[in-house]
């Protein structure tokens, strides 16, 4: 590396492909790919995303029994056009087809006629059979656009890695939002570069994420480990792509640790965290080692709750049934119907059953019916286990347990060992074992994965959780309550019985909690609370008893405002005699149980736009259920140990714009916290990890204070801008100069606005604490200055380009001042002809040009050049010439003045550029042609360059009849294009192009029109 070269290409790019060389890979740079079949990669056109020359030799390798057709059949199969789907399905699609083979007809030389057969297409046993080829700075055209993706990594010719890289400094983020984004996207992007997709990977060289197709930013995650849990866990791009990208770890992510979900919201993709992909694998040696020690002792898999540990549940099975040989059985244990249903339901949405009914045992003679059948998975309660009678002796029977160690499994988890005798046992739990579950050791084993509440808040898995305590002065106090008062209150749903015997046995405490009057007090708070948050997420209500959560119901309603269409309803468990019995309490839950049983209350709450955002429960949903927008829970109850971290866990899943969850208690059960945190949740450090909120306002203290240092070193005082009067505007001014002397350069801009975000997401968490007033004011300047900032320098499209330079350009439009185009009538951009530069320049002879000026112009400029190339692309150079010049402003080798009169010089080549067609009595399609091919070009005539002028004129009039709509998926269509483009151009050209130039013309012409023309008067120029 050059001394000073501190550029995004030798910092990151460079030495990834070192390492991807140091892995094993085979790489090649594309940044000067030769076209055609004995080219660089082997590709025809630039549209091409999977390498089928390289394709087709692996599957001939893998599968040298069967016929050349066979192997062309399937080559046909895994690159066919996909359009047509959505890219969710045809990623599932190819996955398929890439994990079990492509099925096709051959024939059958034995019996005669045709017989099936599967074309392997990734040998998953052998890595070394595969091909792995990384390949830096591709060019893909796409419908409208061209992608360049810094670097693709193909597997056997099919692209299974996608990576965007940014400097170091650049947020990772930016490759996410302005580049993977958009490659994926169904216009602007290249939707086949994803079909085949298993990562998609985002850098800065420090900060690295990976995700998956349908994954958003919040969803992409630090991959900080590679091969064990107890490995000191560092973010980088070293780490992530010896993790994730060393062929055979690879290799083992795409075949078993990938899934498709389906859901009413659609498909999406799911691929294994850090933490999952270890833990299992862990799991899976723990099993093997216990299979050839005689023992069924598994061992329990602890990930804490939010984490992804049903997810981890499926891929466990799916990897086992894949790669250990054995007839194998899943028997899926709970203790919770609710729980049983829902773990169910997370096999079924991932394909794992078919129909998840069928496969639940409802008694011990079922359970024992299912086991002698050949079902994959069986799901079952623990009660099932009422004695120690054997249902079933096979050994290849593999029972995976949920939450083990529960009081139910303490006394029932014998009898499920002694019935099931030559069975495997692994627990999966989100709390650890503790004094006096011994038992669950010996059913078990030891620990084979450990990732606890610290680790998964630490590593983004989850959300940190803040306590507020909001308990009313007549409140419970839970340090009196013994343990037999507990499990009352944990069981009160299961039983009718057990309900009556709470209200006995709690006596005066019970009626305390319940009272009417401290149930006004607390409907009233949650109300101002819930409507006064800054992050708007959906929110449970958790009160001690089925009665008293349809009483909080209808004290919330009544005080709630009557203009707000927030939805909200019960969900309590049924009942016998319910009806009856919520009457004598004057509680009428008819018309909540009709809606319970008529509609998918689940569904709604879970859907993040459903207006149903606030619900009320006693038992159900606090186990098993997600709803990552859930970011508030309203405790009114007495909880301790696992009931109690399983109930605060219902909000801390990631969600996009969620900072944190927040648990109000009611209760007072920070007592009961403290001591379940002390059990369960604590990381190697030792540190809580649910905090007092009043953490979360140092956090933004320290935030805010970090803001106003840095605007101070930027000559912003925001004290002095808070404290200027509104009138006559004098407050917007301040906010328009201190915007201006944080947008530029870039590092101050994206500095500044780091800042901002943390401070504002930080506030919406506190809100409505009454010292989030403390912070108001100067949240709200940094927000407005960030928001100016961000109007000017990142319009979500031009228009607000045009809104904002007009002041700029105000004074210097010619007579006719421009318009802005709407995108139906052209391409919304600035026409820069119709600016008046010279009377631009005057106005700032005598005025130095702002930051604001300098970024408006600079959008401006962008704006028109990135259309005026991708109409003309023998333009690249003045695109070239913008980027140079604003790299040095960046760095610091121009001043502000400098660069303004340098963007001015170049608007003022732009706009004769702009024009040019019109001089040379040409569209702008045929300008685009002459400039192919007289760029460059032999010595000219005018003569013979006004023949080139109709050469091009006769070519588009001929290309317009042939261009078909998708006429670039059919070979025999772009046969004819370029034939036709071939006759055209040696018909017309003058002798002074040698048939060397000749062809090179003919190829570039080609690469045009199949990169600008989509068929069907469709193009680049009727946009």
């Amino acid at each position: 590396m050059s001394p000073g070269n501190y550029s995004e290409d030798s910092l990151v790019e460079q030495p990834a492909i070192q390492l991807f060389a140091e892995l094993g890979w085979e790489t090649l740079s594309a940044s000067d790919e030769v076209m055609g079949a004995s080219g660089t990669l082997g590709r025809e056109t630039k549209s091409e995303v999977v390498l089928t020359s390289r394709l087709r030799n692996v599957l001939t390798r893998l599968n040298s029994s069967l016929p050349p057709e066979a192997i062309a059949a399937a080559v046909d199969e895994l690159s066919r056009d996909r359009s047509a789907m959505l890219p969710t399905a045809a990623n599932r699609e190819l996955w398929a087809l890439m994990r079990d083979g492509v099925k096709v007809s051959v024939p059958d030389v034995v019996r005669g006629g045709q017989k099936d057969e599967r074309v392997r297409v990734v040998d998953w046993d052998d890595v070394t059979a595969n091909d792995f080829l990384l390949v830096s700075q591709m060019t893909i055209v796409g419908q409208l656009y061209t992608c360049r993706p810094d670097l693709i990594g193909f597997v056997n010719g099919l692209p299974w890695v996608v990576i965007e890289l940014k400097k170091p400094g650049v947020p990772a983020r930016q490759a996410f939002d302005g580049n993977l984004t958009s490659y994926k996207h169904a216009q602007n992007g290249v939707p086949a570069l994803f079909w085949s997709n298993a990562l998609l990977i985002a850098s800065n060289g420090t900060d690295s994420r990976v995700g998956s197709l349908t994954a958003d930013w919040e969803r992409f995650f630090e991959w900080k480990r590679i091969e064990h849990e107890d490995e000191p866990r560092r973010v980088s791009l070293e780490v992530m792509l010896r993790g994730l990208c060393e062929p055979s770890r690879l290799l083992d992510m795409a075949e078993n640790y990938t899934l498709f979900s389906e859901h009413k919201s659609g498909l999406s993709k799911i691929i294994g965290q850090n933490h999952q992909f270890i833990g299992v694998n862990n799991a899976i040696r723990a099993m093997l080692k216990a299979r050839e020690e005689g023992h069924g002792r598994g061992g329990v898999f602890w990930q804490t709750q939010g984490s992804g540990k049903s997810f981890s549940m499926v891929f466990f099975a799916q990897k086992v049934l894949r790669k250990v040989p054995g007839n194998w059985t899943f028997v899926i244990v709970t203790d919770r119907v609710e729980l049983d249903d829902q773990i169910a339901r997370t096999f079924a949405a991932c394909g794992a059953v078919s129909d998840a009914q069928v496969s639940h045992a409802q008694s011990g003679a079922q359970l024992r019916e299912l086991l002698s059948g050949n079902n994959r998975y069986v799901f079952t309660l623990i009660h099932k286990f009422q004695t120690s009678e054997v249902l079933c002796d096979r050994r290849d029977v593999i029972v995976l347990t949920d939450e083990a160690h529960r009081s139910q499994y303490d006394t029932l988890a014998l009898n499920m060992r002694a019935a099931l005798p030559n069975a495997m046992f692994i627990a999966f739990t989100g709390t650890p074992l503790i004094a006096g579950e011994e038992r669950t050791r010996e059913v078990f084993g030891d620990y084979v994965s450990i990732y606890d509440f610290q680790q998964s808040v630490e590593d983004g898995a989850t959300v940190p959780l803040f306590y507020e305590n909001r308990t009313p002065e007549l409140h419970l106090d839970n340090p009196d309550l013994n343990d037999d008062i507990y499990a009352l209150i944990e069981n009160a749903e299961l039983s009718e019985d057990a309900e009556k015997k709470l209200e006995r046995e709690l006596g005066r405490q019970y009626h305390l909690i319940t009272r009417d009057d401290r149930l006004d007090t607390v409907a009233q708070d949650i109300v101002t609370h819930f409507l006064g948050r800054g992050f708007q997420g959906k929110a449970m209500v958790v009160s001690i008893d089925k009665a008293t959560a349809l009483r909080m119901y209808n004290k919330v309603r009544q005080f709630w405002p009557k203009d707000d269409e927030t939805d909200m309803a019960v969900v309590v468990s049924p009942g016998q005699n319910e009806i009856e019995q919520m009457a004598k309490l004057g509680i009428d839950i008819v018309p909540h149980r009709k809606r319970m049983n008529e509609e998918d209350l689940a569904e709604k709450f879970k859907a993040p736009n459903n207006p149903l955002r606030l619900v009320f429960v006693c038992a159900m949903w606090l186990t098993g259920f997600d709803a990552p927008s859930c970011s508030t829970i309203y405790l009114d109850k007495p909880m301790r140990n696992h009931t109690l971290m399983q109930t605060i866990a219902r909000a801390n899943r990631v969600y996009p714009g969620k900072h944190s969850g927040l648990i109000v208690d009611y209760a007072n059960v920070f007592a009961s916290l403290e001591k379940a945190l002390a059990i369960y949740g604590k990381g190697g450090g030792g540190e809580m990890p649910v905090r007092d909120k009043k953490a979360l306002a140092d956090e933004l203290r320290y935030a805010v204070n970090d803001a106003n240092v840095y605007c101070l070193e930027h000559g912003v005082a925001l004290a002095e801008i808070e404290t200027m009067p509104t009138a006559n505007f004098a407050q917007a001014g301040a906010i328009k100069d201190a915007a201006d002397r944080l947008m530029a350069p870039e590092t101050i801009k994206r500095d500044f606005l780091a800042l901002a975000a943390l401070a504002s997401s930080l506030y919406c968490a506190l809100k409505p604490d009454p010292v989030a007033v403390e912070f108001a004011q100067r949240c709200g300047c940094l927000a407005a200055i960030a928001e100016c900032i961000r109007t000017v320098t990142e319009p979500p499209d031009i228009s607000h380009i045009m809104q904002g330079i007009q002041d700029l350009l105000d004074e210097s439009i010619a007579a006719e001042p421009f318009k802005i185009r709407q995108p139906a009538q052209g391409y919304g951009q600035i026409d820069l002809s119709r600016i008046d530069f010279a009377a631009l320049r005057k106005r700032f002879e005598d005025k130095k040009p702002s930051n604001t000026d300098v970024e408006r112009l600079k959008a401006a400029v962008r704006a028109q050049l990135e259309r005026m190339v991708r109409l003309n692309p023998t333009r690249a150079d003045y695109l070239e010439k913008f980027q140079a010049l604003i790299e040095s402003y960046n760095s610091g080798s121009r001043n502000i003045d400098e660069i303004f009169k340098e963007l001015l010089a170049l608007s003022t080549v732009l706009t004769e550029e702009q024009t040019r067609h019109v001089r040379e009595n040409l569209s702008e399609e045929e300008l685009t042609i002459l400039d192919i091919l007289t760029r460059p070009a032999p010595e000219l005539t005018t003569e013979e360059r006004e023949e080139v002028k109709k050469v091009a004129h006769i070519l588009l009039e001929k290309l317009h009849k042939l261009l078909v709509l998708g006429w670039r998926q059919k070979i025999a269509t772009r046969a004819r294009v370029k034939i036709e483009i071939e006759n055209a151009l040696d018909e017309g050209l003058p002798r002074a192009y040698s048939k060397e130039i000749y062809a090179v013309k003919c190829a570039a012409v080609f690469e045009h029109v199949y990169q600008s023309y989509q068929g069907e008067g469709r193009s680049v120029y009727s946009v």
